[in-house]
């Protein structure tokens, strides 16, 4: 069945060689399958499964947290043979901080999913999210994988809502480039910071890429999407991002896919910062005119990042003063107050040095929008980028408040 589509246009604004699904689906040659093995209240699924029917091209970006989990210490390992055949996620308990045992724990959890599915144990990846310092329930997994084969199917949303914790919906994208399809399944709502902010994120393509194309490609993409991801400044100790290509559509132009390929991971990194703990609207953060791409992203970050900011647009209250304060703490950076230009939303806000005399109640009406856009122009270089974030409201407190109670 061919999905139903949108029109898109690419992140420079121009027109996209790509067309986003209004229902996600899977590339050709990948399925997935979720269970509960008792995590999650309910027998809500917890546990998650991948496949690909061939063998894929496979990259991934790990978290740079120096207390990683189980699974990040052992997923390094399995992605430099490049190639992958499967994925398994369980959720609630990251497997983190448990020693020697949660290493050997997130092996038997690669090595049940890879019996399940018939593959080499060295192509399957593994993940855990969820509460740190609590020994995985190796036992109850294994049990819980034991014909789960059988029950594999093309719906991404299946597996995205095994994979959720604090997530209040599911994740799941897909678009057509070329004769392919490129999909991918995320999860995260805290702890969500660069150095890499992707929480849970996997992308599917039936895309032939060229020989050692997909980690350039991911890493790429990355930097413009996950990277500039922030919801509380946090930088996990799970934090994932694979690519998985397993060729079945035959090739496709390249740059036609990096660009779709971004706009996905951007359009992931939207849906998660958006449901970021207790969040009620995506933030955007757009620095152009720096003197480099480097002070464009610090200084983007800088402001979605603030909590001052982030409290600004839960209020809906036009205080300039906190994008400026936001902008001016990036030391290491170059700021010419009097070029300096600053637009909530289409309002100009502050130029020439000063605040302007703007119409408040329109701009506390484009604060009480969804998403906010704060728009800033350096007017020093060619350097952009774009954050993405969420504001802070007393959702992120009692969601926080007793995390590892809940």
């Amino acid at each position: 069945m061919t999905p139903e589509r949108t029109s898109q246009r690419a992140p420079d604004g121009g027109d996209a060689p790509f067309t986003f699904h209004e229902t996600p689906v899977l590339p050709a040659g990948f399925l997935c399958a979720a269970r509960s093995c008792g995590l999650k209240p309910d027998g809500q699924p917890d546990l998650a499964l991948f496949y690909s029917a061939v063998p894929a091209q496979a990259a991934a970006v790990f978290t740079r947290n120096l207390v990683p989990g189980a699974p990040i210490i052992v997923g390094r390992e399995i992605i430099k043979k490049r190639r992958l055949r499967g994925i398994v996620v369980n959720s609630k308990v990251s497997n983190v901080g448990t020693g020697e045992e949660g290493i050997e724990n997130a092996r038997r959890m690669g090595a049940a999913a890879a019996r399940e599915l018939g593959v080499p144990v060295d192509e399957v990846l593994m993940s855990s999210t969820g509460v740190i310092g609590v020994r995985l329930p190796i036992e109850r997994i294994e049990a819980t994988l034991v014909g789960m084969a059988a029950e594999l199917q093309s719906d991404p949303l299946v597996a995205a809502r095994a994979i959720m914790t604090t997530d209040r919906v599911p994740k799941a994208l897909s678009l057509s480039v070329g004769n392919a399809t490129l999909s991918a399944v995320g999860k995260g709502a805290g702890m969500i910071a660069p150095n890499m902010a992707t929480m849970l994120v996997y992308i599917f393509t039936d895309a032939e890429l060229p020989p050692g194309a997909a980690d350039p490609l991911l890493r790429a993409a990355v930097a413009d999407s996950f990277n500039m991801l922030s919801v509380d400044t946090d930088t996990s100790t799970s934090d994932t991002c694979v690519l998985m290509a397993n060729g079945l559509a035959g090739p496709v132009d390249e740059q036609a896919f990096a660009a779709a390929l971004k706009a996905l991971c951007i359009r992931m990194a939207e849906m998660l910062a958006r449901d970021g703990e207790g969040a009620s609207k995506l933030v955007r953060a757009t620095v152009e005119g720096a003197r480099n791409v480097e002070e464009a992203r610090r200084m983007a970050r800088s402001i979605v990042e603030s909590p001052l900011v982030k409290t600004m647009a839960y209020g809906a209250d036009p205080n300039v003063g906190r994008i400026l304060m936001a902008l001016g703490k990036c030391f290491e950076c170059e700021i010419d107050p009097a070029r300096l230009e600053i637009r909530i939303g289409d309002a100009l806000v502050f130029a020439n040095g000063r605040r302007l005399d703007f119409e408040d109640a329109a701009v506390r009406a484009i604060l009480s929008g969804d998403p906010v856009d704060i728009r800033v122009d350096l007017r020093l270089g060619d350097g952009r980028a774009t954050a993405f974030g969420c504001d802070l409201t007393p959702g992120y407190i009692e969601e926080n408040a007793a995390y590892y109670s809940s």
